[in-house]
């Protein structure tokens, strides 16, 4: 005899919503749920088993006597979610580098580490003249830095290591740790940083072009520098908390220098991509230093919104290993490697901090090293 499950309908429609998806629609392609929410047949185990993998739920969740409120734990600011206040991507996403960085944390303090010296070094009251410059100081760069670089995705690479130099890890992900399938919008979010003060984490959607990475990862170090941790998705100009603006400004601020923008000023496309910047953004900052009229650039924005959106290519950097290091972060995995050479750290658990096993993860490690 077949075992059935009982399980309270409300907690199967919840899972569905909860995964992104809409009810009707579902329960419209999915015949055998439909009948198990209207009361007509009961799931056995395993075919309840199957639904909760297939809308990323824990099992034990559909047990609970009413839906558990989940929320991301950080502020995830988005410029177009409509009625959505939660995507689930986002929110196992932030979930899984804070376990990460839970994980380093406890590493580096175990091991007396000095901590990121950083963190909460300035306020919302600080001058974005006066940000720019310890962040020039810091990263050693130079207000012209990203002219010797040979595109944006080089940019990318150079900055995110000074980034990396000064204790901060960064990961680039498209999708849900490994799981392609689980891509995250770049509408819901564009990169986040987590803030503590011995391992502060940044993260980038890698699914967005190279021109806006750049552009968040100057955002997102930001935050690191005023102790906030936040995410944003969408339009930034559209976002208008205040402590989002002011990473904005100092991100143009650091990668479009005001005087060396007027200096070479040779119009909004070649401009841009002398700084390795978007068109858009070197616009916005072109208005800003009155190189270009508020009608220029609202006809600008106007035509660059309306450009057909460029055909998906996927994230990688090569080959799988290189977009291992860079979903995992360079400056973790070596800490991972490390710990574990000191058998500070077994196998399975690096196994799961990577998302590796076996010989992928020993080849990982030798190309790593």
């Amino acid at each position: 005899m077949v075992h059935r499950v009982e399980i309270k309908p409300e907690m199967l429609t919840w899972a569905i919503e909860r995964a992104g998806h809409d009810v009707t629609v579902y329960l419209d392609s999915h015949p055998d749920v439909a009948q198990w929410v209207g009361g007509e047949k009961q799931p056995t185990e395993r075919q309840l088993e199957g639904f909760a993998k297939s809308v990323h739920i824990p099992y034990g969740y559909l047990f609970l006597s009413e839906p558990s409120h989940e929320e991301v734990p950080i502020p995830m600011f988005r410029s177009s979610s409509g009625n959505r206040i939660f995507n689930l991507n986002v929110y196992d996403t932030v979930l899984s580098v804070q376990r990460r960085q839970e994980w380093l944390t406890d590493y580096l303090v175990e091991n007396e580490y000095e901590v990121c010296s950083c963190v909460g070094i300035i306020s919302l009251q600080t001058s974005i003249r006066e940000v720019v410059s310890i962040l020039r100081q810091l990263l050693q760069l130079s207000e012209d830095w990203a002219f010797n670089r040979r595109d944006a995705s080089d940019a990318v690479n150079h900055l995110t290591e000074r980034i990396e130099n000064l204790g901060i890890a960064v990961c680039f992900n498209s999708g849900v740790e490994n799981n392609n399938r689980r891509e995250i919008p770049v509408e819901e979010c564009r990169g986040f940083a987590l803030v503590n003060e011995t391992a502060p984490f940044v993260f980038i959607n890698n699914k967005d072009s190279k021109t806006a990475q750049l552009f968040t990862l100057i955002h997102e170090t930001a935050h690191i520098l005023l102790g906030k941790s936040a995410g944003f998705g969408g339009d930034l100009e559209i976002i208008h908390d205040v402590t989002e603006r002011y990473c904005d400004q100092v991100a143009a601020a650091f990668l479009m220098p005001s005087e060396l923008v007027g200096r070479i000023w040779n119009g909004i496309a070649n401009t841009a991509r002398k700084f390795k910047v978007s068109e858009i953004a070197m616009a916005r900052r072109a208005h800003e230093l009155h190189l270009i009229t508020r009608e220029e650039y609202r006809n600008f924005y106007l035509e660059y919104k309306s450009r057909p959106v460029p055909a998906s290519r996927k994230s990688g950097y090569g080959d799988f290993y290189a977009t291992a290091t860079k979903r995992v972060g360079r400056l973790l995995a070596v800490h991972i490697v490390n710990a574990v050479r000191s058998h500070q750290l077994d196998y399975l658990q690096a196994y799961r901090l990577t998302g590796m096993y076996g010989k992928t993860y020993q080849t990982f490690v030798k190309r790593l090293v």
